[in-house]
């Protein structure tokens, strides 16, 4: 699978359908779609991204999606809704970086995000970024973990981010960090 850059930027400000079972016990929350999850359709689809290979260390689910210039087979993706995951993101437009977003992108983003969590009543979410989740949801001294508050009545956690850009987490802490909110979601024992 691969895009040239023009194509790829061809996807700028695109939204991806959404990536939800119909009754979620844990929500995995982005930052927002890159241009590679906007042209496939498929949530944290750069090659490189740590997200998939985390999940699969950590035993949230048995194997690897096949993600390609078409997005995700049907039975991979029964694979997470059967497990009662789901993914999505504070902010829907699709970006080259997370830091082409504005705070007020953000913020708006989180108030949506909060909301939805509502509707959907999951047992745990977690963020994949402190950054952001410090700007959108005005919490600038939050960490890395479970929050002392929830969202939308759900238990909350901040996560660390999958990109290769956060070097200094590695597909095993990666692993060690995802597990907790599954943990507490049911997921996984």
């Amino acid at each position: 699978m691969g895009f040239t850059r023009a194509e790829l930027e061809g996807y700028r400000d695109r939204t991806i359908p959404e990536f939800m079972p119909r009754h979620p016990r844990l929500v995995f929350v982005g930052i927002n779609p890159g241009l590679w999850t906007a042209a496939t359709g498929v949530p944290f689809a750069r090659p490189g991204n740590r997200f998939y290979p985390a999940l699969v260390e950590a035993g949230i689910v048995p194997r690897l999606p096949v993600i390609d210039g078409g997005g995700m087979p049907e039975p991979d993706r029964r694979m997470f809704f059967d497990a009662g995951i789901g993914i999505t993101s504070i902010v829907l437009r699709a970006t080259a970086r997370a830091d082409d977003l504005t705070r007020d992108e953000l913020r708006e983003g989180a108030r949506r995000l909060a909301g939805e969590i509502e509707r959907l009543r999951p047992k745990a979410v977690a963020i994949v970024g402190v950054t952001a989740y410090r700007e959108g949801f005005d919490r600038p001294k939050a960490r890395v973990g479970r929050q002392p508050e929830s969202l939308g009545g759900a238990e909350l956690w901040v996560l660390p981010n999958p990109s290769g850009l956060n070097a200094h987490d590695t597909v095993a802490t990666l692993a060690a960090a995802y597990a907790e909110p599954a943990r507490a979601a049911g997921v996984i024992a």
